[in-house]
């Protein structure tokens, strides 16, 4: 590269003239070439308008992470992350792309850098409250990573009113020594109106929810129905009784599920059927392109943004009862043992023959069902054959998953119930069924023919990874776990996911297993998309694919399409089943992707999955804390969910919201953080506060905009009227007192909380009043000499004269002063 070779920067005349390049043209096509090169970070331009190869200046690149409290880093690939201070921060935003020189190692033993030049600007909008300040209009973002204010000159706040929610356009990037400026776009409206909260995690988090126009003329020439063209060239299983089987407030059904015996076999004939969205959105189309920003639909509380437009999700491609709709079906032969011996891929068409929830399901199934259960099963009469098909396979299947040694972590999911203002009335836990984990199971057996079919055909696909625990968090499990006197099977070594299982299952009965349990839960990585098959370590699959959620899903989408790329070739594949008459299609057209495609559409799909998850927890956290403001003051229990150097949060038992107990309003003790063991513990009494204790705490603050709630530590209701510990905060494992006997074996005791001892001046109980006091002991002989001698002394001694107080005589040096 010349500018390599050069030894020195060049400018842009500089270059042309090496080049030898006298052309308009070119010479202009040179100068965005290098503009276009300093954009991507191959290059920097200096002061003097000089160009260089980042490499030669000694610059790193990245991306900037924001800290809430000013501070930031430089996150990049492969390497340590770039420390950035308040200063430095201040000439970016949040999710710039930045070249850094590194000056040198912060307090921390950190690389810390100073930003030469931004090389990309990533914010352009953001959202927040505006507030007027002595007539200066300025707006706090509600993203905690980004702490700059934007000025609002008076020209563009076009009718923001204090304290409202607005949507900014940013005119001028911040500088260093100037705050960024903006203008006002768009007014969502007042703190805390009904559905606020959404409106600003949607525009914090850069979710696109309005529809392009070219995406909305596509679904708009769409049919209302099926044509009956599309249903030929189709395999045809409108004969076999299809169900779905969802949540009672679901609107899109994608997946319908038959299940028959095999006479032959004694096994069983698995269908599993899911709408076929490749065969209304096609690669590369308006709709696809839409589908692609969203990655995934969103699902607020009683709110969803979908991937695809309603016309579809909620339409011709949701399987509603008793209409024809187009699938994509997987067909699985199982044997007896629960081994999936063969599956076979089709383009179908079916015609569901009931919509039926998990709770509807589960009823009729249940033995213990009552009256009800008998109802409904003479309603579905038709279908209940079907459905203990299902129910027997499933237990079949769950056996064979235990048997794997798949996953089964105890959590708790929670569900916000809304009054008619969309204020919430109370946070329920949500309950499993059988049902749901029959579902599962099928979808689980459909997902993976779909990987192992991808992987047979050498096909290019995004898999589902789900790494194992990594060496850092394992030695911490170990370290954790060894304080516990437990241990994994195979611990020395790398842990499979069976030996999770097993140690979980070992643990159910602890008092401490919760906090056993999260410990586990964290010591595991995030599953992502990638074109690389690593297996899926929490299922304990080898391959593991997304097939069944094509609606809400891109990822699921592709797999589709993949999937139909095959179907619809000459390529020779017994996995496949092709209807008569079904013409081949061009595979670049269905499936344009290779390997790098791939890569880089893992990488998008797993950032909006994030995205997703962030602004989704964002919204729970602001309701939630909404909820508990009106309830200050109020005690209630709660379990220690997460432990910091700063405090202790805690989850309340029956509200589900957590808070801080900040380790300041720890009276009486100085507490050091244990990280390895997940406790606080107290320097003079020894008390500990570890992860999983069970603790009655008082509400003493909500702050809306922070999303945080702050707790203190409260008596359990108990206790408040007597001096018993019985109820004091129950730690997950009580402490023991270990003795050496004379065998050399080791007795270990479990200790009780201990009673304090009441005060001298506290009266005794009324009880203990009518008892006769107990004989003071005859004194001794010595005692006596004792007694004697001082009664001797006293009368030796002159007494002293009692006379009034005369005043004392000022000394002269007192008179003076």
């Amino acid at each position: 590269m010349l500018l390599e070779q050069s030894g020195r920067p060049l400018t842009h005349a500089a270059v042309c003239d090496a080049l030898g390049e006298t052309d308009e043209e070119r010479v202009e096509a040179i100068r965005r070439r290098l503009i276009a090169m300093c954009r991507d970070g191959q290059l920097i331009s200096n002061r003097r308008s000089q160009f260089a190869p980042l490499k030669k200046v000694d610059l790193v690149t990245g991306i900037v992470q924001g800290h809430r409290d000013g501070f930031g880093f430089v996150l990049r690939e492969g390497a340590d992350d770039v420390y950035l201070s308040n200063r430095q921060m201040s000439k970016v935003f949040h999710g710039d792309r930045v070249a850094v020189q590194i000056m040198g190692l912060d307090r921390r033993g950190r690389p810390e850098g100073k930003i030469v030049e931004v090389l990309e600007r990533n914010t352009q909008h953001t959202v927040g409250r505006y507030f007027d300040q002595s007539g200066v209009g300025v707006v706090q973002p509600d993203n905690k990573r980004v702490t700059q204010e934007v000025l609002i000159p008076p020209a563009g706040r076009h009718g923001a009113e204090h304290g409202q929610f607005v949507v900014v356009k940013i005119t001028q990037q911040p500088q260093s020594g100037g705050l960024p400026v903006g203008e006002v776009v768009e007014v969502l409206g007042d703190h805390l109106a009904p559905g606020m909260e959404i409106d600003v995690a949607i525009r914090s988090h850069n979710i696109p929810h309005d529809w392009p126009d070219e995406a909305l003329a596509e679904a708009k020439n769409l049919p209302a129905e099926v044509k009956a063209a599309d249903k030929k060239h189709r395999i045809d299983l409108r004969d076999l009784p299809f169900v779905t089987i969802d949540g009672e407030d679901a609107k899109d059904f994608d997946d319908a599920v038959y299940c028959e015996r095999n006479k032959t076999s004694g096994g069983w004939r698995l269908y599993v059927a899911i709408a076929d969205v490749s065969s209304y959105v096609e690669a590369g189309s308006a709709l696809d392109k839409e589908a692609h920003s969203r990655g995934n639909s969103v699902y607020f509380p009683e709110f969803v943004v979908p991937m695809l437009p309603e016309k579809l999700s909620n339409g011709l491609c949701s399987l509603n009862p008793q209409v024809d709709r187009l699938v994509m079906v997987c067909e699985m032969t199982i044997s007896k043992a629960g081994n999936i011996s063969g599956y076979q891929f089709m383009e179908g068409v079916i015609h569901s023959h009931a919509r039926l929830t998990y709770n509807k399901v589960w009823t009729m199934l249940n033995p213990d069902g009552g009256e009800e259960r008998d109802t409904w099963r003479e309603h579905y009469r038709e279908v209940v054959p079907h459905l203990e098909n299902l129910y027997a396979l499933f237990r079949l299947l769950r056996s064979k998953r235990e048997e794997r040694g798949a996953m089964d972590f105890d959590s708790v999911e929670t569900r916000i119930v809304f009054d008619s203002q969309r204020k919430i009335q109370q946070i329920v836990p949500v309950t499993r069924n059988e049902a749901h984990m029959l579902i599962e199971e099928c979808m689980l057996a459909a997902n993976v023919c779909a990987a192992d079919f991808f992987e047979r055909y050498k096909v290019p696909a995004l898999y589902r990874v789900h790494n194992g625990p990594g060496e850092e968090k394992l030695t911490n499990l170990h370290a954790f776990l060894g304080e516990l006197g437990l241990s994994i099977a195979n611990g020395s070594d790398k842990p499979s996911p069976k030996d999770y299982q097993q140690f979980i299952e070992k643990i159910a009965g602890r008092p401490d297993s919760h906090l056993i349990q999260t410990v586990l839960l964290r010591s595991l990585s995030q599953a992502v998309y990638q074109p690389e098959n690593e297996g899926h370590f929490g299922l304990a699959y080898k391959a593991y694919t997304h097939f069944t959620s094509p609606i809400r899903r891109y990822p699921d989408l592709l797999v589709h399409r993949g999937i139909r790329s095959l179907i619809r070739s000459e390529r020779e594949c017994k996995h496949v089943k092709r209807a008569e008459g079904a013409k081949p299609l061009k595979a670049h057209a269905v499936y344009p992707y290779d390997i790098a495609a791939m890569v880089h559409l893992g990488e998008h799909c797993s950032m909006t999955e994030r995205r997703a998850d962030d602004a989704t927890r964002d919204v729970v956290d602001f309701l939630k804390c909404e909820y508990i403001s009106s309830r200050i003051g109020e005690e209630f229990e709660g379990v220690i969910s997460a432990v910091t150097g700063f405090g202790l949060f805690v989850e309340l038992s029956d509200v589900y919201v957590e808070g801080l107990v900040h380790i300041s309003t720890l009276a009486n003790d100085y507490y050091h953080f244990d990280a390895a063991k997940h406790r606080l513990v107290g320097e003079r009494t020894r008390r500990s506060f570890r992860l999983g204790d069970k603790l009655w705490v008082r509400v003493m603050n909500v702050d809306l905009d922070e999303r945080k709630v702050d707790f203190e530590l409260a008596a359990a209701p108990a206790n408040k009227t007597r001096a018993g510990a019985d109820d004091l905060p129950t730690p997950a494992r009580l402490p023991r007192r270990r003795t050496k006997q004379g065998d050399g074996a080791v007795k270990e005791e479990v200790l009780a909380p201990s009673r304090r001892k009441p005060a001298a001046t506290e009266t005794a109980p009324a009880e203990t009043a009518d008892k006769p006091k107990k004989k003071k002991p005859k004194p001794s002989k010595r005692q006596k000499l004792n007694a004697k001698k001082k009664a001797d002394d006293k009368v030796k001694k002159p007494a002293k004269k009692k006379a009034g107080k005369k005043p004392a005589k000022k000394s002269s040096k007192n008179a003076a002063e």
